[in-house]
């Protein structure tokens, strides 16, 4: 049976202008720019001032809004002239517009984007100047498309014949095919168009000057491949009768080659480069650290002078305006409230980093002055949210994809939050500051009699970290050590 009754509900609704603040919040600085200048592009009323900006940091009150963002435009009300004035003040210069300019491009002048060809350019390129029939030219171009951004080549020849008359409507002979991937070998970089990792290393070796290490190289990977990966050196000399110096120097010539000839171009077969520029920048100066936003690429906003007056113009002629001149009026309004909500919500978003990251930096000073990773202390996104009075989802969406530069290198800020572990001594220490422990016990191991993660879990132990053995060999595969019998060298 239907029925109608009341219900009260309390919801929490977002307005216009917080949801846009938590997406500015969320990118990095790499992509503000990009977003401005594309709301600059949408909005006319929004321009760009001839200078780039750097933020002072200044803090201001929380509680302190822009527009709600709940004005009903289709009942204008803009009496007065302080609605009016407030839209003139804001071609003023903002507040987090006014210092730190020079030193940080100065800071960032070593910071270069990732740029160039992608892989695919380059072996492209590289064709180009080959005197070829056309058929193959064609051929060869599809090959370099399905090479992957490691630099191998995983599809047999046979399954791409099929494809490419499929695609292209031609017949093609598999000859042509394998024609066009052995073409494709020879390029740079060495080893690009294998299809394994054996393959990979042969290409390489192949083409270097012949020496009775890279001969006895050669016949490692191409005889004894498996156990070349299982370090099974007793075994390669026995079934190649090489003796243990001749394979010491040959494996010193395969560790020397590039397992993924790819990478050099940054796993960039789609064109897409990764870049990497801090967002802020933390300076030792005599022991004091002073922090600051990397704001050298983002230009300054400001709002349309223009704009302002022509709501000026209309509101000093209300009297005699028609449909036209009062949808115009609400064309303008809209505009200008959205402008000025962008500005405030760039303001926010550098406020709200400013006092993440000072609250980051006090948390962790013994690291930034040292960047010795065992001063690490324990931090979960709550002390931070704790001691700046923000939400653990804003800390947390301050913290993803956003990075600091210091003078020992540039981290992700999720790095400067890591777990707790307790020592014998009842003291609470960092994952990452056993990690480091780990990490040099490894370095510093006889290679010839590699440590187990027995005696690594005994090691730590002695040092005060008792852990279990499984959680030796949980860290010791996150910092990418192999077992011991893999670490094993002659």
């Amino acid at each position: 049976m239907l029925q109608q009754k009341l219900q009260l509900k309390l919801l929490t609704k977002l307005s216009p202008q917080q949801i846009q603040t938590i997406k500015l919040l969320e990118i990095p600085t790499l992509e503000l720019e990009e977003r401005i200048r594309q709301e600059v592009e949408e909005n006319p009323a929004l321009e760009i001032a001839d200078d780039p900006i750097s933020s002072n940091g200044e803090s201001r009150e929380k509680g302190e809004d822009g527009p709600d963002g709940d004005d009903d435009y289709d009942r204008l009300d803009y009496e007065g002239d302080s609605y009016i004035d407030d839209y003139k003040t804001e071609d003023d210069v903002p507040e987090y517009a006014l210092e730190q300019r020079s030193r940080q491009e100065a800071k960032m002048e070593g910071l270069s984007y990732l740029n160039g060809e992608t892989l695919q350019e380059h072996l492209l390129n590289q064709l180009r100047f080959r005197t070829i029939k056309k058929e193959l030219r064609e051929v060869a171009e599809y090959v370099i498309g399905n090479i992957d951004e490691y630099g191998y080549l995983r599809r047999p020849a046979e399954s791409m014949v099929d494809d490419y008359s499929f695609q292209t409507g031609k017949i093609i002979r598999e000859s042509v095919v394998e024609q066009a991937i052995n073409l494709i070998k020879s390029f740079d970089p060495a080893g690009v168009g294998a299809n394994s990792l054996e393959e990979c290393l042969l290409l390489q070796l192949e083409r270097k000057n012949s020496t009775p290490q890279i001969e006895a190289a050669k016949l490692i990977v191409s005889k004894s491949f498996v156990d070349l990966s299982q370090k099974r050196y007793d075994r390669i000399a026995k079934d190649l009768g090489i003796d243990e110096q001749v394979i010491k120097d040959a494996i010193s010539e395969i560790i020397k080659l590039n397992p993924k000839p790819g990478n050099s171009w940054d796993s960039s077969i789609s064109g897409n480069n990764i870049q990497i520029v801090p967002d802020f920048i933390v300076e030792n100066e005599n022991g004091e650290l002073t922090i600051s936003l990397n704001q050298g690429a983002i230009p300054e906003l400001n709002i349309n002078k223009n704009f302002a007056e022509m709501l000026d113009e209309y509101n000093n002629n209300r009297s005699n305006q028609s449909k036209e001149m009062k949808e115009a009026v609400i064309f303008v309004k809209q505009k200008l409230d959205s402008a000025k909500w962008f500005i405030s919500s760039i303001k926010q978003r550098q406020e709200t980093l400013q006092s993440v990251i000072s609250a980051l930096v006090a948390a962790q000073k013994d690291f930034f002055l040292s960047g010795d990773e065992t001063k690490l202390k324990p931090l979960i996104l709550k002390d931070i949210a704790d001691k700046t009075g923000y939400d653990v989802s804003t800390i947390s969406r301050v913290s993803n994809s956003k990075y600091v530069q210091t003078e020992f290198g540039i981290f992700p800020i999720k790095y400067l939050f890591t777990d707790a572990l307790q020592t014998n001594d009842g003291d609470m220490i960092s994952t990452k500051g056993i990690k480091t422990v780990l990490e040099e016990c490894i370095k510093n191991e006889d290679k010839k009699n590699p440590l187990t993660d027995d005696r690594l879990m005994e090691i730590l132990a002695e040092k005060g970290y008792t852990i279990a053995r499984r959680t030796v060999a949980k860290y010791r595969e996150q910092l990418n050590f192999p077992v011991a019998r893999l670490r094993r060298e002659l």
